[in-house]
């Protein structure tokens, strides 16, 4: 399976979530049992540090990815992108 490319945007201090589907290389939905998935976001590729908090991202461009990892440890990236942090005024 490739990894799709989503960029996106957040609202700093408002809750966010997103929906998304895996599928196989021929569009069928990915079987997920057994499996772990993992996100973060970090400000850079090879920043040590990352945040779950949109209140505690200062607004800008970071970056993200999604990663499941098989009951056997072997881990594939499914999405990737860019998040855009816009400033909010109630946080």
């Amino acid at each position: 399976m490739a990894s799709a490319v989503s960029n996106l945007l957040i609202y700093q201090g408002a809750d966010f979530n997103i929906d998304f589907t895996v599928e196989n290389d021929n569009g069928t939905p990915f079987n997920l049992t057994g499996y772990t998935v993992a996100c973060k976001i970090k400000k850079h590729y090879t920043s040590s540090s990352f945040t779950t908090v949109t209140a505690g991202m200062k607004s800008g461009r970071y970056v993200y990815d999604v990663v499941i990892t098989s009951a056997s440890g072997i881990k594939s990236r499914v999405l990737e992108g860019t998040v855009s942090v816009l400033e909010g005024v109630t946080i």
